[in-house]
């Protein structure tokens, strides 16, 4: 049999390592197209090498492509897919260094492209210095333009098999304009303060991480922020971008025009699956390309989809969603790579449990946002409180604010946010569990959580929280 794997990250690379595993050489050949440079890396960890936290490039590649060859995977680098043929079971791809079209036969296809950036039609003009934040590739360009290199080919600073980067000098930028006020936002906001620039994030929703958190904890991260010495303008509408000599020269916003020597994409991203469209596999509402728990393309007999490209169901309230994690992508493409191989297992959905950092401040949620509850017909309470990580007495004691959302009438979890400093975000993990299983709040005011003064106080924040929800519930009868 030959499985061909379009993609090479961690969907595309964890399918084609559980299909190996499961079936050797002599029972599975494997073909991997990455269009990219790079293979099985932690996207996630671009903004942390780009501030200085992580210090090389390369620990944050869990396997490169020779480690993917030596097990028995044909990486084939640089080569984009251009083309699906369903009715030969073929694959076109076009050589991006030798220019010339490849043509791969196979029996079994995982589909995992990824997703795009979004980038409004004003961002998209020949300029130097306005980058999205999406692939390692991306990751290498901007940590080049940082260091004064200009661009150079495919803007990569010399990797482990690719060209190097740029000769030269130019200017290292001194201003930075971050568009986009969600995670990547806020992220690359950290890295470039980290770098020394001045940095201005722009976000047009009211507060930013408006998509994530519900408004009053993103009142929480714009105060926070604003007091490290990053910028923080809301409600701010983005027209155009100027330049000067083909590089950056501003952001150019209804409030007027910010000098910018580079820009960096914020916007979220969509789905990358209109290559699966073009070749007629289905495609959701969400734009994720449409699959069963098993990761099979619907309807698509030996087709199979994981990742950032595809839609999944949201256990709370059962309609498809597209949530873009690291998380989702390992675990969806390892359970396509088991089926490919004979065994089998699924991937039941998500509830939307993510975290991430600016500076010292953890933002994190689970579940559902008021926004999201109310639109999927939940009637609910809410309850907020404001606790510390350890024993108020013991050193390193910091804030943190917890809000959850409970059902008005059966007290079941529909969410959790969390907004603070040191040891705050990772506590969602307990709220993530109590939410997956439907747990109420007053089941989880006697969670038997763990206690000591350097890790929590006596009262952990998760019960203070599901206490003061309880009151709410009970009073809501």
């Amino acid at each position: 049999m030959r499985l061909v794997v379009i993609g090479g990250d961690a969907a595309g690379m964890s399918a084609a390592a559980q299909a190996r595993k499961r079936l050797g050489p002599d029972k599975l050949a494997i073909v991997a197209f990455e269009r990219g440079h790079f293979t099985s890396y932690s996207a996630c960890g671009i903004p942390y090498w780009i501030g200085g936290s992580v210090a090389e490039r390369d620990k944050l590649v869990a396997r490169s492509p020779a480690q993917h060859r030596k097990a028995g995977i044909d990486v084939r680098l640089q080569h984009e897919v251009v083309g699906i043929d369903l009715d030969r079971r073929e694959v076109i791809a076009h050589d991006l260094l030798g220019g010339g079209e490849v043509r791969e036969g196979f029996d079994h296809l995982v589909y995992a492209t990824g997703a795009s950036p979004v980038t409004p039609e004003w961002a998209r003009i020949p300029a130097a210095g306005i980058f999205g934040v999406q692939t390692l590739d991306d990751g290498a360009a901007i940590h080049d333009w940082l260091d004064g290199i200009p661009p150079s080919g495919p803007g990569l600073s010399a990797p482990s098999e690719g060209p190097g980067g740029g000769a030269g000098r130019v200017p290292k930028p001194r201003k930075a304009v971050v568009i986009g006020g969600g995670y990547i936002g806020v992220e690359m906001a950290e890295a470039m303060i980290l770098r020394g620039l001045d940095v201005t994030l722009l976000e047009k929703s009211p507060e930013p991480m408006g998509k994530t958190v519900d408004p009053e904890m993103g009142a929480l991260v714009r105060k926070a922020i604003g007091e490290m010495g990053i910028e923080v303008v809301t409600d701010a509408e983005v027209s155009g971008i100027g330049t000067d000599g083909g590089r950056v020269r501003e952001v150019i916003t209804a409030g007027g025009a910010l000098p910018a020597d580079i820009v960096v994409m914020g916007l979220g991203v969509r789905a990358n699956s209109s290559l699966a469209a073009d070749a007629g596999l289905p495609v959701g509402a969400t734009g994720g390309v449409r699959t069963d728990r098993q990761m099979r393309v619907t309807g698509v007999e030996g087709v199979w989809a994981a990742g950032d490209c595809v839609e999944t169901r949201h256990l709370l309230t059962g309609e498809p969603v597209h949530v873009p994690l690291g998380t989702h992508a390992n675990k969806q493409g390892r359970v396509a790579g088991i089926n490919i191989g004979g065994g089998y297992a699924t991937f039941p959905g998500v509830i939307g449990t993510a975290v991430t950092k600016v500076c010292n401040l953890e933002v994190a949620r689970t579940g559902l946002t008021e926004k999201e509850a109310r639109r999927a017909g939940y009637s609910f309470v809410t309850a907020s409180v404001e606790s510390t990580s350890r024993a108020g007495y013991y050193p390193g004691a910091a804030l943190m604010t917890i809000k959850l959302i409970a059902e008005r009438r059966t007290g079941t979890l529909l969410g959790a946010q969390i907004v603070g400093r040191t040891e705050a975000a990772k506590r969602i993990d307990a709220l993530a569990v109590a939410v997956w299983n439907r747990m109420t709040v007053e089941e989880m005011t006697a969670l038997d959580l763990g206690y000591a003064p350097p890790f929590a106080p006596v009262w952990d924040p998760v019960l203070i929280a599901a206490r003061k929800a309880t009151e709410a519930v009970h009073n809501a009868m």
